[in-house]
């Protein structure tokens, strides 16, 4: 559209709506509610407003079922972030972690190096909107086949991006996890986690108030990149991936850091009535949540919207995703003032609306008014698909559909320390640390520990207190059982932070999934949502804010179908004494090396079934959440005491891999008291871990298996063990 007799009197024709992502049931629903047509401005606001990717129509019923209030919640969903209270700062303040994870999924498969970039970007927003100085960025990336011919490029470029920026903008990246299976060839996961802290007496909503009130546009300028991004977040891939290449934004760490640091000094004074992050549909849906959560109307003019390029329209300005933008409320009278700080900071400042009692957005432009919406069927009364729309298939009929094999006989392994040295040179265990020392992991001087633990560990500045965090989900446990999968999801991210010492207080989720619309998808989701919740009300961690992904499927050449369903986990805990932290490594010879949790003995859906023996088959592991909640609670107050000189939980890969890693981290072997066999060495029983403690320590309920000792495990050597695990990224990435 070019002038604006167009907006507003377009033909709009079937094949217009569809390529809006809106099905007739959705139009005939928006024409009820407008009570008349809509031009190409309105439609445009209502196809982004209602996509997926923001109205949340496929998920939001299920979304209800899930634990998100306790003593420790400060603020659950339904904000840029959650909030959680950690406690006392210094000088008398009381202080929150702000934390949440976002998808930039589609994006990063169709232009990896902006894709995961601005997604970082994206995190760091929702989290600093509220008030919160960022401390620490974490990531769950997932890829297909290392062996697919665009795999190697797609790496590179996901890692590049998510270094460029995050190390450019001056917070450190400090965990994360990076998986490998067919099913994510066509659809690689982005999945961004952003941790800040604030004071509890300074956090920031973004509901609107006070008619009359300016509405502020801050940061950069308004261009055409990521127009319809949200749209295309919305849909399966097909053909025509290049072609969306124009939808993926474009990122600017140093303008983002810029913006920061004018939010959190204009936060400093009492000016600010509401602010948003411009996000997913960008100008759009920033101007509606705002309306929308303080029950308002909004007015905005579209000329005085900074912009970039020449020409643009309200359709374009309204669904751009241009990247470093900010809208805020201020109160009366403090315009300039506000105007100074960003000028300053040299941002543009503009205000470009004011808050109305209509309960409408209206948008001016050239004079004329563009667009007049009511607020209700663009939010709160956007469509809300349950179980009769979205129907899933029962457990059996999901299990049949799913046809995992049963584990049958026991495959035999004669040569239990060659099959380890497999696994850590598998791409499913191999050293990460190409990926990580791309990242700065070390800017602030408040990181404690990085990737490479079993959770990452960051000191609240100025006290002796340290938030730990980690990401965590095991897709095919997911695909083989959703429940057990979701409940392992939440129960590992409690057992990693647990490790490090610190109490599990809340955790963020980003919920990837194939299409709503099939009912084996809906299956997938909906049983990862009850494990999920189960887990959560079982360990008093709930859930305090999230994402949903979904429509992660492929139609496009080398593109399987589904996703495997990926219930990413973001666990954020509390250290009281950051003196206390465990690790991992084991630290002297003679140290007693104990199990807690027992010996394993369960093979399905292991990565030793998969890797040694290319079987995918057997249940997954199930959880039993009190004996998850008991082992948490007996190696935090190990911890507490100084009783254990290295901590490390049981996960992929089993003991004997968790060992190894043991051993890679502090330069010495073991000796084990009994052989292994393969069920002992490399079963998947869950709420395990193995510690050390001095020679002579006795601990009640765990059992000793042997002692730090040497340069040996299983008969292989730490130089082959380290030199195998460490080979695949480097001969991966020089081939």
């Amino acid at each position: 559209m070019s002038d604006s007799t167009q907006i507003q009197n377009p033909k709009i024709t079937p094949e217009i709506i569809a390529e809006h992502g809106l099905d007739d049931a959705e139009y005939k629903r928006l024409l009820a509610a407008m009570g008349r047509e809509p031009n190409r401005v309105e439609l445009g606001i209502f196809s982004v407003m209602w996509s997926e990717h923001c109205s949340y129509k496929s998920s939001r019923f299920h979304l209800k079922k899930l634990p998100t209030t306790g003593e420790q919640v400060i603020c659950g969903p339904g904000e840029n972030a959650g909030v959680i209270d950690i406690g006392d700062g210094p000088n008398g303040t009381k202080l929150a972690a702000i934390f949440k994870m976002e998808s930039h999924n589609h994006p990063s498969y169709i232009e990896p190096y902006q894709g995961a970039a601005t997604g970082v970007g994206g995190i760091l927003r929702d989290v600093f909107t509220m008030g919160a100085r960022p401390v620490a960025n974490l990531n769950a990336l997932r890829f297909g086949r290392p062996e697919h011919p665009k795999m190697k490029h797609l790496v590179k470029g996901v890692v590049a991006g998510i270094g460029g920026y995050g190390n450019c903008v001056g917070v450190p990246t400090v965990g994360g996890e990076t998986n490998f299976d067919a099913a994510y060839d066509g659809n690689i996961l982005v999945n961004a986690m952003t941790v800040g802290v604030a004071d509890q007496e300074k956090i920031f909503y973004s509901a609107a108030s006070g008619v009359g009130n300016s509405i502020v546009y801050v940061g950069s300028k308004t261009g055409r990149d990521g127009i319809h991004g949200a749209t295309m977040a919305s849909a399966d891939f097909g053909d025509d991936i290049e072609e969306k290449r124009p939808t993926v934004q474009v990122g600017d760490p140093f303008t983002e850091k810029l913006l920061i640091e004018a939010c959190l000094e204009l936060m400093a004074t009492d000016a600010i009535v509401a602010i948003q992050d411009m996000g997913a549909a960008g100008l759009t849906s920033s101007a509606v949540e705002m309306a929308t959560n303080g029950k308002v109307g909004i007015c905005l003019n579209m000329d005085d919207v900074p912009q970039r390029e020449a020409g643009m329209t309200p359709y374009e300005m309204m669904l751009s995703e241009s990247q470093e933008r900010m809208l805020m409320v201020l109160k009366p009278g403090r315009e300039a003032e506000a105007e100074a700080i960003f000028k300053k900071w040299e941002l543009d400042f503009a205000v470009i609306g004011e808050v109305t009692d209509t309960k409408h957005m209206i948008l001016e432009w050239q004079g004329e008014v563009v667009c007049d919406i009511p607020l209700g069927p663009l939010a709160a009364d956007a469509p809300e698909y349950d179980e009769n729309d979205r129907p899933y298939l029962s457990e059996d009929d999901y299990k049949a559909w799913a046809d995992v094999k049963p584990l049958g006989d026991m495959p035999l392994s004669t040569d239990i320390g060659a099959d380890l040295l497999k696994l850590m040179a598998s791409p499913a265990l191999a050293s990460r640390a190409w990926i990580w020392q791309q990242y700065d992991s070390q800017v602030g001087g408040d990181t404690a520990q990085r990737s490479g633990g079993d959770a990452a560990v960051v000191r609240v500045h100025g006290t002796n207190k340290a938030l730990a965090m980690s990401t965590d989900c095991t897709p095919r446990y997911c695909y083989a059982d959703p429940y057990e999968g979701g409940k392992q999801a939440v129960a590992e991210s409690y057992r990693n932070i647990s490790a490090v010492g610190a109490k599990p207080l809340a955790i963020t989720n980003c919920l990837n999934f194939g299409n709503p619309q099939r009912p084996e998808i809906m299956a997938q989701f909906t049983g990862c949502l009850k494990g999920m919740g189960d887990a959560c009300r079982a360990l008093d961690y709930p859930i305090v804010s999230g994402n949903v992904s979904l429509y992660n499927e492929s139609k496009a050449t080398g593109g399987g179908s589904a996703i495997l369903p990926t219930p990413a986990i973001g666990g954020v805990g509390l250290l009281e004494d950051i003196d206390t932290m465990a690790t991992i490594g084991f630290k002297n010879e003679g140290d007693m090396i104990w199990l807690i949790g027992g010996h394993g003995d369960h093979i399905g859906q292991s990565i030793w079934l998969r890797e040694i023996h290319g079987m995918v088959a057997g249940d997954a592991p199930h959880i039993a959440l009190d004996k998850e909640l008991s082992n948490g609670n007996m190696i935090r107050r190990l911890i507490g005491e100084g009783t254990i000189n290295a901590v490390h939980d049981i996960s992929d890969g089993g003991l004997l891999v968790a060992l190894t890693e043991m051993a890679l981290a502090g330069g010495i072997g073991c000796s084990l008291d009994d052989d292994l066999n393969a069920m002992q060495a490399f079963g998947e029983d869950q709420s395990r871990y193995i510690v050390t403690t001095p020679s002579g320590t006795h601990i009640e309920g765990a059992r000793a298996i042997g002692k730090v000792s040497g340069d040996m495990i299983a008969g292989q050597s730490i130089t082959e063990l380290r030199a195998a695990h460490e080979s695949f990224f480097k001969d991966w990435m020089e081939d």
